[in-house]
């Protein structure tokens, strides 16, 4: 079985004919007999039809013979297929004999111990609609091999197992087994022990509900409990099949069921959702499963085939659905053939944005942009022939909408091209691989859609949720898409879960789409709190199990902010909104509980700006640009005023030591400050002027590297006695001027910095931060005004003390580059006081 449920018995007659017995199929279009040497995709391509007799309806249960052409002989025949030609799709096969070149015989084929193919059972009951149970006994060795087989979503659970014989109710006591397949499409079938009517839980008790066996015991009994062995699973046409083995009287009395294959027992089913794991339940939990289970009873020895034909979901599409958006350029690149929905298939296939071979869907009128990284031996195109590969070497005609051999390019060079499908264009088409086949998958080309209905659009973090919006005066108009089948989709607006406002949309049990508001203030169901926002022009759909919310809401609420919390849910377009999201298998719209929580969500909030129409993942703070910030504090929070204040108050020191500190501690700020800038720029990979931050930064700087210039313009200083040049007198005020200048806005960038901080990083210590700044610019202030005081006390004193002597205007007087005239303050205060004394030589 490979596709479309294929399942039977093939059974060799003689030279020219062949018997198909208890044959199911789904129904194909240009089906046929196939032959070929291999199982392996090259091989399988260049089959050929081996019958007359086609396959073009659907079978149920039917048996027939089908002759061979009278040009087919058997020793040309490895492979026997069931070959949709149209598609070169292989629905099932059989290998007659060993290829002999070490091909696997079936794909996924694991040894079940009996034999058979792991898809064939001697019994079958059909337990609902969508659910039968397969099972071969197997007395002698105490097993019996179990198949559950469902039409049924894929996060959906199938379980089965038997009633405990001495319990009044056949759920309680019950010992069933529970399958599935997780997130990562593997499956897993685990021994389950229901004590009551509830989802496994942790009570005072221990663990109650429905439990896996291995809940109830030490870590160490996981093997004396856990008594099912998985044996193969696949999911096709979205149809789950699991089989698996369990022993008939097993050596666990406490948890399992002994099984009397001989008598009537009583058996239990259901189907439902699962919970994904947790760090507290390390399984798939299933939850509440409504409607769909029942008991019967059965006895095992007993031969039944009441499963007439194939299972036929009404799903059958499991592919990845990816939405294509005018405004994100669809990334194109190769990688291994894991889930292919088309075998056989090469090993390595088309990924669309990190997805194996989705089925993309584009709208007309809408351009889609390709970013084309897939290797030089891939040219892209999209065409009306369904294997690709350049259907003119096949000697067939194709229409190629998109693309071509220049269509190609690598990681470090990709190709960017524009697609917009236009009323022309067919609703299905494929994109494929010029020079090989069968490497992509549908294109869907629908009329237009949510691009066209709104202005902005912007993939949130993951990529796994588009959000769109559209801004009017008084009112926001938003959509949020899901690019992967859930339950539910959940946007909202906030940093993280806690203290968010969220829009939840989901489809209720009548099918009807809806979306609810609520206010988020903790992590547990009771704190999330239903609101009542004012929304309009509200819609909810999900097409695919894909979910899609709509909604308008005015930008600020016209309600009391202190009676409803959702009034405080206030959307200022000038800033950026930070969204986050979250998907599940199910929502509720009353009594909220652990099942509606989610089961993926974004690991980080996306700043959307809202009127530029762009986004940016929230991110932490970089190494790097904290070690600007530290950086830029050391050289304008110490060095620099540092050496101001060398300048100023330590004049009075013998020699020239104060004018050596002053400027070792100048150069060195202005050093470290171009070190800083530099590693912002570097870091950010471009200078910005868009930011208050960068604007007083830039200022700063320019002011700081004048100061160089302007030490080295400086006009020679006055010989002893003589007045000061106005040349001097100007420069001593541009230098003073300026040097302060530029502390107070390197100041600004400090203060400014630390808002940006909080804004693009959210920072728990930023206000901390903030306030040790202001701390440490406060005590330097006060620094400033007593080193100032005891200035003006140092210079009265020394002004009383030249008093006594009769020489002035000495090497040693203080210069004040605050005095207008250039002199001393307290000689100006005392020009009267000034003496002159001629001195003549001793020898005279």
């Amino acid at each position: 079985m490979i596709q479309h449920q294929v399942r039977g018995v093939f059974t060799v007659l003689d030279d020219c004919s062949f018997r198909v017995s208890e044959f199911d199929m789904l129904k194909g279009s240009d089906v046929h007999w196939w032959g070929s040497i291999g199982v392996d995709f090259e091989n399988m391509t260049k089959g050929f039809v081996l019958s007359d007799h086609k396959l073009d309806t659907g079978f149920r249960n039917d048996s027939f013979v089908v002759n061979l052409r009278k040009n087919v002989s058997w020793d040309l025949v490895k492979v026997v297929s069931i070959w949709d030609v149209p598609t070169a799709s292989d629905f099932g096969h059989v290998v007659l004999g060993n290829l002999g070149d070490g091909s696997e015989a079936s794909e996924g084929m694991m040894n079940n111990g009996s034999g058979n193919e792991p898809t064939m059972f001697e019994n079958c009951k059909k337990l609902s609609r969508d659910f039968r149970l397969r099972w071969t006994l197997r007395a002698e060795d105490n097993l019996i091999d179990i198949g559950l087989e469902a039409g049924t979503a894929i996060q959906d659970y199938m379980a089965f197992g038997w009633a405990n014989p001495e319990s009044s109710n056949p759920m309680l006591g019950g010992d069933v087994v529970v399958t599935g397949f997780t997130d990562e499409g593997l499956a897993f079938a685990d021994d389950y022990y229901i004590t009551r009517y509830s989802e496994c839980m942790m009570t005072t008790e221990g663990f109650q509900g429905v439990c896996p066996d291995s809940f109830y015991e030490p870590a160490e009994a996981d093997a004396l409990v856990n008594n099912t062995k998985l044996i193969y699973a696949h999911r096709k046409d979205g149809v789950s099949f699991v089989r698996y083995q369990r022993m008939l009287n097993s050596v666990d009395r406490k948890y399992d069921v002994q099984v009397n294959y001989s008598d009537n027992m009583t058996v239990i089913w259901a189907l439902g959702s699962m919970k994904p794991p947790d760090s507290l339940r390390p399984y798939y939990l299933p939850t509440k499963h409504g409607e769909s289970f029942g008991y019967l009873n059965i006895n095992v020895s007993d031969h039944m085939n009441d499963c007439v034909g194939p299972l036929d979901a009404e799903d059958k599409e499991d592919q990845d659905l990816l939405i294509a958006d005018g405004k994100e350029a669809l990334v194109i690149t190769t990688g291994p053939a894991l889930h292919y929905p088309n075998p056989p298939n090469p090993s390595k296939v088309i990924y669309i944005n990190r997805k194996e071979a989705p089925v993309l869907r584009v709208e007309r009128g809408v351009p889609i942009k390709f970013s084309i990284q897939a290797g030089h031996n891939v040219a892209f195109y999209v065409t009306s022939d369904p294997l690709g590969g350049n259907a003119t070497l096949r000697n067939l005609t194709e229409t190629i909408y998109f693309g071509g051999p220049k269509a190609e390019g690598v990681q470090s060079s990709p190709t960017e091209l524009i697609w917009a499908p236009n009323r022309n264009t067919p609703n299905d088409v494929y994109y494929q691989n010029l020079y090989n086949q069968k490497m992509g998958w549908k294109v869907q080309v629908v009329d237009g859609g949510l691009p066209d209905m709104y202005n902005n659009s912007v993939v949130l973090d993951d990529q796994q949720v588009t959000l769109f919006w559209t801004l009017s005066e008084t009112s926001i108009s938003v959509a949020a898409r899901g690019e992967k089948k859930s339950g539910y989709l959940a946007i909202g607006f906030g940093s993280e879960m806690v203290n968010s406002y969220a829009y939840v949309g989901w489809m209720d049990s009548n099918g009807t789409g809806r979306v609810s508001t609520y206010w988020i203030d903790g992590r547990d169901p009771s704190n999330i709190h239903p609101t009542n926002e004012n929304l309009t022009y509200v819609r909810c759909k999900s097409e695919s199990g894909v979910i899609t919310l709509e909604f308008t809401r005015p930008l600020n609420p016209s309600c009391d902010r202190d009676e409803r919390p959702e009034c405080n849910n206030i959307i200022d377009p000038t800033t950026p909104l930070k969204v986050i999201w979250a998907m599940g298998a199910q929502w509720s719209g009353k009594h909220l509980s652990e099942r509606n929580m989610h089961s993926i969500t974004s690991s980080r909030p996306v700043r959307v700006l809202l009127v530029s129409g762009s986004a940016e993942a929230e991110e932490d703070l970089r190494p790097v640009l904290a070690v600007h910030g530290f950086m830029m504090f050391l050289a304008w929070g110490i060095l620099l005023p540092g050496g101001i204040l060398s300048a100023r108050y330590l004049k009075h020191l013998k020699g020239d030591g104060w004018f050596k500190i002053h400027v070792y501690m100048q150069y060195s700020g202005l050093a470290i400050i171009f070190l800083g800038f530099l590693f912002a720029v570097a870091e950010l990979r471009g200078l910005y002027l868009d930011s208050i931050h960068v604007k007083f930064g830039m200022g700063a700087i320019i002011l700081a590297c004048v100061q160089p210039v302007n030490a080295y313009l400086r006009p020679k200083k006055s010989a002893s006695g003589e007045i000061v040049s106005s040349n001097r007198i100007m420069w001593e005020y541009i230098h003073v001027i300026v040097g302060r200048c530029s502390i107070v806005v390197g100041m600004a960038a400090l203060f400014s910095g630390m808002k940006h901080l909080g804004e693009r990083y959210d920072g728990e210590n930023v206000q901390g931060l903030t306030w040790a700044l202001i701390i440490w610019f406060l005590v330097g202030a006060f620094t400033i005004v007593y080193l100032e005081y005891r200035e003006k006390q140092r210079r009265r004193e020394n002004f009383l003390a030249r008093s006594n002597w009769v020489l002035g205007n000495g090497e040693e007087e203080d210069h004040d580059l605050l005095s207008p005239s250039g002199m001393s303050v307290d000689k100006d205060l005392h020009p009267s006081d000034r003496m002159e004394v001629q001195l003549e030589p001793l020898n005279r």
